[in-house]
């Protein structure tokens, strides 16, 4: 099982595809665990080098006790790159995994080629939203928040399919501490100021019918990188690499090449 024992938690990844290619992040939303991209997996371009990994308090990582900070969720990130000895890498975060990449980009933007922004923004919802969801959970489970989620994450058409119930199981056993913990940072984070100093290629990525982050909220941030892309993904909502992997697939593909981005580090 691999696993890296960093400076205070433990975090399981999954790292394939050949050593000589560029290096792909990928960064889940809340609640989910590396498994969400496995519908993307399929579609993306041959040869890259695709970093997977389990957030602190998700899936097979640790999971301590919260309050969680977003500098920690950043700071995990970064240990954990540095552990595989990966630099120069682009970094898809969804969601939670967006804001990362926000405070990678600017912590560490020697690790970093470029970003893509999906579905995500430099600041989510409100304070008192998060400790209301936060305080439902902690009293009923996150059983209790599985529906209003799942209508925010998916279209109507996606929801009447059988396959919806693995993403609601996904988001339901999510360890409470965990999603609570991440929430907090999610309550706690700003970064409208820092992402505006960002200067490297990136791309936004929004679905038309995302409930939790609509298609204005994560062009307004993608806007803040000077020299910035942003692209919709139609029928889709917050995971739209779930309800429309080859278009999101073709989408970050094209991206990658008009930057030159397809090519390995050590071929530049």
């Amino acid at each position: 099982m691999p696993t890296a024992q960093l400076e205070d938690i433990s975090l399981y990844y999954e790292l394939t595809g050949p050593e000589t290619g560029l290096p792909l992040v990928l960064s889940n939303s809340l609640g989910c665990t590396l498994e969400m991209w496995d519908p993307l997996l399929p579609h993306l371009p041959e040869g890259l080098r695709i970093l997977r990994y389990d957030r602190r308090g998700h899936g097979r990582s640790g999971v301590p006790k919260p309050p969680y900070s977003m500098g920690q969720l950043v700071r995990d990130t970064e240990q954990l790159l540095d552990h595989l000895a990966l630099e120069r890498c682009v970094f898809l975060g969804l969601s939670i995994g967006g804001m990362v990449a926000q405070g990678l980009a600017v912590k560490r933007p020697d690790l970093l080629r470029a970003l893509i922004l999906s579905n995500t923004a430099a600041r989510i919802a409100t304070a008192e939203i998060w400790r209301d969801r936060a305080a439902t959970a902690r009293v009923q489970g996150l059983g209790a928040l599985a529906d209003a989620t799942m209508e925010r994450w998916f279209t109507p058409r996606f929801r009447a399919t059988p396959e919806v119930a693995a993403w609601r199981a996904m988001f339901a056993d999510t360890p409470l501490d965990g999603w609570t913990g991440c929430a907090q940072a999610i309550a706690g984070t700003d970064f409208y100021t820092t992402t505006a100093m960002l200067r490297l290629p990136t791309l936004g990525i929004a679905g038309d019918h995302d409930g939790s982050t609509p298609p204005d909220l994560v062009r307004e941030t993608t806007d803040l990188v000077a020299g910035s892309e942003f692209a919709l993904i139609h029928r889709a909502g917050h995971l739209p690499h779930v309800e429309q992997p080859a278009d999101y697939a073709r989408t970050v593909a094209d991206f990658l090449a008009r930057h030159d981005l397809h090519l390995a580090p050590n071929t530049h």
